[in-house]
């Protein structure tokens, strides 16, 4: 009962910040943007919070994350809009809803896939909130004892969590963990206040900026990568959509699979690297394996468990990534390490203590997930006729404004000219990953944990007096690395890679 009382009390706080005025609206605000850049395909989450992380500097804290949290799990819900009626995921979470999805609606029947996306996602995103409120507190306490051995272990099975559940091949995620640590690295070391791996640069001698990163692999690279591709395909979808509401017997279907794709969701968005285009792969691919009902339509045929179990799994992940975030300051996946660039801005160290801290933004951050989930509702199903409408928008007109955007963004944080040309550098190398097949959210992953593990290693060595046993003889630091250990040697057998490998493939 006192777990019970404490919750409802964190939460009241948490509401009662979250449904300010000012707060309410950067709620909103970053809705609609997460909805449209949901909606218009080859920009992403990813890249629109690399874009605005230098526009939060002048918010309020709370304000700036709900807002860059509403942009992350609103993209979820748009990106559905486009996979369903023009077969052309608006984000990569949705590639597995445009399966069935597009099939409904070439068969009239866009509106129940819409109704169903947009049903099954803000259920799915009620309760993935719901666990993060229910778990934030005990891990958080479960943390706080937590020293620099175990927070040197603990950063160790992240990065093996990104490599181990990073799309493709497990060697290739490997060298870009290791070139994010590498490039973390650059600038004054912490210890011998000597400049490492500057070139003679002064400008280097602070090291890279995280944001330079984030928006030139992700930002710029994105939009090389969207001129080289045919406009052919981004064709609008004229019909008029009609009858929103599912049958009963659509109900009946697709209930149970967003019961499941809910509860996968919830569970894949804690693991490093898992997030949501893991989870909606994988919800598909447990309801594909399910027997149909009497009289079912086949998956791939207009199956509308095709759409609402990824959906519900997306949107579940979306919420429950925050939690190792938030609790233990680890970035599950690429999104998140943006959200830790955000409270790097505003001086908060994410982890444990912002709990403590400050109460009143870790709560009402979680409160205002349910307030942007059903602000999303709305956004996406009454309105859906002005969201079809932002389809003919020609990207010709949308890039030159997103690299004016990161270039003034850039420089009104870094201050300097170099920090542009380096943006302008890193989104060469984020296109050439691209053409490479080379997936860049590791490296942001390492480029994030590598110089806390650096700082946490030679924490611990000195206080050990430089015996390395320390990480194997404290239980906690032991456990952590023999997980490690285990994800390692389990995805390296041959049939365990092999279903990897089918399990990570893009349809």
């Amino acid at each position: 009962m006192d777990l019970i009382s404490n919750l409802l009390a964190n939460l009241s706080l948490g509401f009662g910040v979250a449904l300010t005025p000012v707060n309410l609206a950067y709620a909103f605000i970053g809705c609609v943007l997460g909805t449209l850049i949901g909606v218009l395909p080859g920009i992403g989450p990813l890249a629109t919070i690399a874009m605005l992380l230098p526009a939060t500097f002048s918010l309020p804290p709370l304000s700036a994350l709900i807002m860059l949290s509403g942009i992350y799990y609103g993209a979820q819900y748009g990106g559905s809009t486009t996979a369903i009626l023009v077969n052309l995921p608006g984000e990569s979470s949705s590639v597995v809803t445009a399966i069935d999805g597009y099939q409904m609606a070439r068969q009239g029947r866009a509106g129940p896939a819409l109704a169903a996306a947009g049903l099954g996602s803000f259920f799915a995103g009620c309760v993935g909130t719901l666990v993060l409120a229910a778990f934030a507190a005990p891990l958080t306490e479960v943390a706080l004892m937590f020293g620099a051995a175990e927070y040197f272990s603990l950063m160790v099975l992240g990065l093996m969590g990104a490599v181990v559940l990073a799309s493709g091949s497990m060697l290739k995620a490997v060298a870009m963990v290791v070139m994010g640590i590498l490039l973390g690295l650059v600038g004054t070391d912490p210890n011998s206040g000597v400049v490492r791996f500057g070139f003679d640069q002064l400008a280097l001698s602070d090291g890279i900026g995280f944001i330079v990163i984030a928006m030139g692999v992700f930002g710029y690279a994105e939009i090389i990568s969207n001129l080289g591709r045919q406009p052919s395909q981004r064709t609008a979808f004229t019909d008029n959509v009609k009858g929103l509401l599912p049958s009963f017997q659509d109900f009946k279907h697709m209930l149970p699979a967003v019961l499941r794709g809910t509860g996968l969701g919830a569970i894949l968005g804690v693991l490093p690297g898992g997030g949501a285009v893991m989870a909606s792969f994988a919800a598909y691919s447990i309801e594909k394996k399910s027997k149909l009902a009497p009289g079912e339509i086949p998956f791939g045929k207009g199956n509308i468990r095709g759409v609402a179990a990824p959906e519900a799994a997306n949107n579940a992940a979306a919420q429950t990534s925050f939690i190792p975030l938030l609790t233990l300051g680890i970035p599950p996946n690429a999104v998140m390490a943006l959200m830790v660039g955000a409270m790097t801005i505003h001086n908060i160290v994410p982890g444990p203590r912002v709990m403590t801290d400050n109460p009143a933004l870790f709560w009402g951050l979680i409160a205002s997930m349910w307030i942007g989930n059903a602000m999303l509702l709305v956004l996406n199903l009454p309105l859906i006729g002005i969201w079809i409408k932002l389809l003919r928008v020609p990207y010709r007109w949308l890039f030159p404004a997103i690299v004016l955007f990161c270039a003034v963004g850039v420089y009104s944080t870094q201050n300097s000219s170099v920090s542009i040309w380096l943006v302008g550098l890193f989104g060469l190398i984020g296109y050439l990953f691209i053409k490479l097949g080379l997936e860049p959210a590791p490296l942001l992953v390492g480029f994030i944990l590598g110089p806390l593990m650096e700082e946490n290693l030679i924490r611990a060595l000195k206080l050990s007096h430089g015996d390395w046993s320390i990480f194997v003889t404290r239980g906690v630091s032991a456990s952590l690395l023999a997980v490690a250990a285990l994800m390692l040697v389990l995805v390296l057998l041959p049939t365990v890679k092999r279903r990897r490998e089918v399990a990570l493939l893009d349809d």
